[in-house]
């Protein structure tokens, strides 16, 4: 039974973020933070947070004791917003609102800056109290996402102390520093310290129709993260989008402010900048998110695609480790500061995850096929020859090891039992599924994970050849014969038509839902001419097409349900890669389809698409799926990919823009 004390996790579909990596801050759907209530029936996210760790759950401001009203919120960019409250408590000789607060908060790396300008209507000189109180957390992302409260916090291992005309948060190495801020104008007259909450209190004399400003800067110091700001100037800070459908160009220009925001690096690497995969809860290195979100900003850049591609090889395995999921040449999948164990919520699945953690069947073939299309766009030539030992070790990691049973096929299965179940990109337990809706039992070979092989094995045969290595010839004989495998065994039909199960299970059986899973397919060159036509009648039906995107699951499996993780909602990458699979075959009239849902639900949220959403279609628009991230890296990017479907972008650069009301006036320029 569901009570109200039983952990939930957060959702925060309505929730304000303010991203610039490796921080962020996410305040209540008014632009306010109450991290210790509730919000949406569980426990807030709302907080400033480093990497992995909420450093404050709570600001709060108040006047004569009495916390403002707020009235709007507005994002100014990527990483500031502005919340407008009036107080109410003071009165003038109108029921008009007679003071108003305007909040500004500004995060960067390392900090965050809290400004408030204070501006009275009245015609004479008003004294009040301001006071600005936060509430130190120390949780881990892990306790925020289940829903529970900071562990640290409840041993005492945190601490916060008044320091002159600031205080300080501490707990182990991690050290916060909380004191005025260089514009903030007078310091405070009190500071005042409750356990973990400190409170700052201003007494003010606010002119006669006039301004003051207060305000205080957290800065936080933790000597042992494993991801950082990136050093290097973004690399699309001057590109220009104009387009005649507003709707496109205001999509680009907020993903990319969105992307800007998320980029990172490792201490190791700190000029190779990547993209971290989403907020809150993956703000960190993803293999195959962080990959997908570099190949989709192939035109505009190869630098980010490059940065990915070295900070993943700095990471690639070079012995087995049943723990870690490694074994020799394996790309990672995911980087985290310390163990992820699951809490609250989300306890009862046992997970486990070590810091570097290896359990992904995908990242491997996405890493070399980045890199042959990093090439193809432009990206230095001794770059990629740097990394020709890694592409060799990754090839061989295919052949040697990621085919766990010798049956031909990739395939994963967990071997510690607290780890990821599912290692493809629908990772959550449930979605491998028979059409009746049972749940697929592994090792399981992922329908799509063999067009990466195939793929992967061609690209790093042209690279060998290329650059006078050996073994090309071998890698296309390897290719050549999973493709023939892959079309012996895949291949099913529901009375509808033919298409590829999503997935052989344990027995070598075809699971046989249709799913999304079949577009990443298109472009690989796995499938012979019949089987593209099939794959793209298939994807391209009404339970497939939701208007918003295509579905992960067709609306007639008996697993599907539209705010399901991954068995029926939407996800604008997954979409995306259908949508240049589908252009890579030729089909640009579908291909446009998919683009036209994509920008329906960009314009539905708001130009900043989330991690994913319902999968239904109506005339409300797509529903939100309450616990998606937002910004996610790989969502953000999907608007390059759409634009540089609409432009026709190619390597040589011989496209030209399709014909579509979409692409009218499009372009990406330099300033």
């Amino acid at each position: 039974m569901t009570t109200q004390n039983t952990p939930r996790q957060p959702w925060m579909h309505d929730m304000k973020a303010l991203v610039c990596a490796p921080a962020q801050l996410w305040c209540d759907p008014d632009g306010t933070m109450s991290g210790n209530g509730v919000h949406a029936g569980a426990a807030s996210i709302a907080g400033f947070y480093l990497a992995d760790t909420r450093i404050l759950s709570d600001i709060a401001v108040a006047v004569n004791g009495e916390r403002p009203t707020p009235i709007s919120w507005r994002r100014i960019r990527q990483n500031g917003g502005v919340v407008s409250m009036v107080a109410r408590n003071i009165e003038g000789v109108t029921v008009d609102p007679q003071l108003r607060l305007d909040e500004r908060r500004t995060v960067s790396a390392d900090r965050l800056t809290e400004s408030i300008d204070i501006r009275s209507v009245l015609d004479r000189d008003i004294d009040v109290e301001v006071s600005i109180a936060m509430r130190g957390d120390i949780a881990t992302m892990q306790e925020v996402k289940g829903g529970v409260p900071s562990a640290a916090a409840a041993a005492g291992a945190v601490t916060m102390a008044a320091a002159g005309d600031g205080m300080t948060l501490d707990a182990g190495d991690l050290h916060v520093a909380i004191g005025p801020s260089a514009d903030c104008g007078a310091a405070p007259d009190a500071i005042g310290v409750d356990g973990l909450t400190g409170t700052a209190t201003w007494r003010l004399t606010v002119p006669a129709r006039g301004t003051v400003r207060i305000g205080l800067q957290v800065v936080a110091m933790a000597p042992d993260m494993v991801v950082q700001a990136a050093s290097t100037p973004c690399p699309w800070r001057d590109v220009a989008v104009c387009a005649a459908d507003s709707r496109v160009s205001r999509w680009v220009r907020t993903s990319l402010e969105d992307l800007a925001g998320l980029r990172m690096a490792i201490p190791a690497l700190p000029d190779d900048e990547f993209l971290a995969a989403g907020a809150p809860w993956f703000f960190t290195l993803f293999g195959r998110d962080s990959l997908w979100a570099a190949r989709f900003l192939l035109p505009l850049t190869t630098r980010t695609a490059m940065g990915t591609l070295r900070t993943l090889a700095h990471f690639q395995a070079t012995a087995s480790d049943p723990e870690t999921n490694a074994d020799p040449g394996k790309i990672m999948h995911e980087l985290r500061g310390e163990q992820l164990v699951s809490a609250g919520a989300f306890a009862s699945d046992g997970m486990s995850l070590p810091p570097l953690y290896y359990g992904t069947i995908d990242a491997t073939p996405l890493w070399i096929i980045t890199l042959g299309e990093a090439l193809r766009w432009g990206a230095p030539e001794d770059e990629v020859r740097a990394l020709l030992p890694n592409l060799e070790a990754a090839l061989a990691w295919l052949r040697d090891w990621g085919d766990c049973d010798g049956d031909g096929f990739l395939e994963y299965i967990d071997r510690t039992g607290h780890g990821l179940s599912n290692q493809g990109w629908k990772d959550s337990g449930d979605s491998v599924r028979w059409r009746d809706g049972r749940i697929a039992e592994g090792p399981i070979a992922l329908c799509e994970v063999q067009g990466y092989a195939y793929q992967a094995a061609m690209i790093g045969a042209d690279l060998l050849d290329r650059f006078g290595r050996p073994g090309g010839e071998a890698w296309r004989a390897w290719a050549a014969g999973l493709k023939t495998r892959f079309n012996e065994r895949f291949w099913v039909d529901d009375g509808h038509g033919r298409y590829p199960a999503i997935a052989l299970d344990k027995d070598k059986r075809p699971v046989d839902s249709l799913t999304s899973n079949i577009g990443h397919l298109l472009g690989t060159g796995i499938l012979d001419e019949q089987g593209v036509r099939d794959v793209v009648a298939r994807l391209t039906s009404p339970d497939m097409l939701s208007g918003y995107g295509v579905r992960t699951m067709s609306g007639e499996c008996g697993g599907y349900w539209p705010q399901s993780y991954h068995c029926g909602s939407v996800w604008a990458h997954d979409s995306a890669i259908v949508m240049l699979g589908l252009a890579a075959e030729g089909y640009i009239d579908e291909a446009v389809r998919i683009a036209e849902g994509l920008v329906r639900a960009a314009d539905a949220f708001g130009y900043q698409i989330p991690e994913l959403y319902a999968g239904d279609a109506g005339e409300g628009g797509p529903a939100p799926y309450p616990a998606a991230c937002h910004p996610q890296a790989w969502s953000a990017a999907s608007s390059v990919a759409v634009a540089s479907l609409l432009l026709g972008l190619t390597p040589d650069g011989e496209g030209r823009p399709i014909d579509s009301p979409l692409a009218l006036g499009l372009s990406l320029t330099r300033e």
